[in-house]
């Protein structure tokens, strides 16, 4: 019986990162008196692209963000996110969710950046700019013209070669960018360790320049905005915050149960402002 016992024990904990144990934190039990059964989300087919926050692995949790949303918003999901994606991926998991799922989708949220971030990729410009000739009332003129970047070398490329994919194939649905939550520290093993967002990254830049770039991609591509760094509550640098983190000591990246919970509930009443899709059946 005791064997049988422990045995449960493990099953309940959380290996993390760095090779030590730690009891998994439950997922949180919501109440009917919290969830929006009726609302224009019930039913619809929401994917998800994104980094390890988005992972069906379920990392550092027991209950992601987008499970919390199944039963806070009656969604049907289809995640497509993976652990340590940075934003050149996110146009691949764009192609993936085409190839698997066609146009059989109502709506399409992306989480990601604090990989760009932590890689040191430059920010790079939205638009490159050059002269160009175009009739203005009757008369030839020459205007400046600006061509946006498609590349997977800056974030700026890489965010354009998605939306520009994503907007293409996917006119009638509702595409959301979601920014990266704050960052506290994460050792993971002796060649991965990640200062905690106080600290500038390779290019000399901040978290927040990167959330930045993602506010101004929204505008440029006629997206909502879902600002999980400055609305989602979290702020892994507070000790008082590590209650909602995977594990105080060597994970303040990645939400536990309790964390995703606040984001599951950030982003459920920022969509209920929302249309769920614009597609006519």
């Amino acid at each position: 019986m005791k064997n049988i016992i422990l045995s449960a024990y493990i099953l309940l904990s959380i290996v993390s990162f760095t090779g030590f144990a730690q009891e998994a934190v439950p997922k949180v039990k919501l109440t009917n008196l919290e969830k929006t059964p009726n609302s224009q989300w019930q039913g619809k087919r929401v994917a998800f692209l994104g980094d390890s926050m988005t992972d069906k692995r379920r990392v550092g949790t027991t209950c992601v963000y987008w499970e919390y949303l199944n039963e806070l918003l009656g969604i049907e999901p289809s995640v497509f996110g993976v652990s340590g994606n940075q934003w050149n991926d996110i146009y691949k998991q764009s192609v993936k969710l085409h190839d698997e799922k066609g146009a059989n989708i109502d709506a399409i949220l992306i989480f990601a950046g604090t990989n760009d971030y932590n890689h040191d990729i430059p920010l790079g410009e939205f638009f490159s700019e050059t002269t160009k000739q175009t009739n203005s009332n009757g008369k030839e003129v020459t205007r400046k013209y600006r061509t946006p970047n498609l590349n997977d070398s800056t974030f700026c490329g890489r965010i354009n070669k998605a939306m520009s994919y994503l907007k293409n194939n996917y006119p009638q649905q509702q595409i959301v960018i979601m920014t990266p939550i704050h960052r506290g520290y994460a050792k993971f093993n002796e060649k991965n360790v990640q200062p905690d967002e106080n600290y500038a990254n390779g290019q000399g830049l901040y978290i927040d320049s990167y959330v930045d770039v993602l506010k101004q991609a929204a505008s440029y591509w006629a997206v909502p905005l879902i600002d999980l760094y400055s609305t989602s509550g979290l702020f892994p640098l507070a000790d008082s915050q590590a209650q909602y983190f995977h594990n105080k000591e060597t994970d303040r990246l990645h939400p536990n149960a309790q964390g995703d919970y606040r984001l599951a509930k950030t982003i459920q009443y920022k969509l209920l402002a929302l249309p769920s899709g614009f597609v006519v059946e």
